[in-house]
């Protein structure tokens, strides 16, 4: 069964913090993306550009509105996930928590169609 990993966090532009504190964070995914290879467990991922950089699409009317930034703002946003493979919720969760994250880790199963 395929999970998706949804890591939300403080909106951060990586771009503009130290180089040592991004790297730092970028060895705590290196250190989870190994331990799950170790595991033969499938997976992918990708990081995500702070929420600033998001355009929305939302319907008003009969018509799809265009706009700027997030569908909400808030102290935590959703900042990079991961597409895991595992045989089920149980062992989403075991793997969730060897994944760094920021405040919180939401585990949403795949509806494959």
């Amino acid at each position: 069964m395929k999970y998706m990993l949804m890591l939300f966090e403080p909106d951060t532009d990586w771009t503009a913090v130290a180089p040592e504190e991004a790297e730092a964070a970028l060895a705590e995914h290196g250190v989870f993306c190994a331990w799950m290879r170790e595991r033969g467990i499938p997976y992918s991922g990708e990081p995500l550009r702070e929420s600033a950089t998001a355009t929305t699409l939302r319907r008003v009317g009969a018509e799809l509105v265009v706009t700027d930034g997030p569908f909400a703002e808030l102290k935590e946003n959703l900042g990079g996930f991961y597409i895991i493979e595992v045989k089920d919720l149980d062992e989403a969760i075991e793997v969730a928590r060897h994944c760094p994250t920021g405040t919180a880790t939401e585990i949403r199963p795949i509806w494959e169609v």
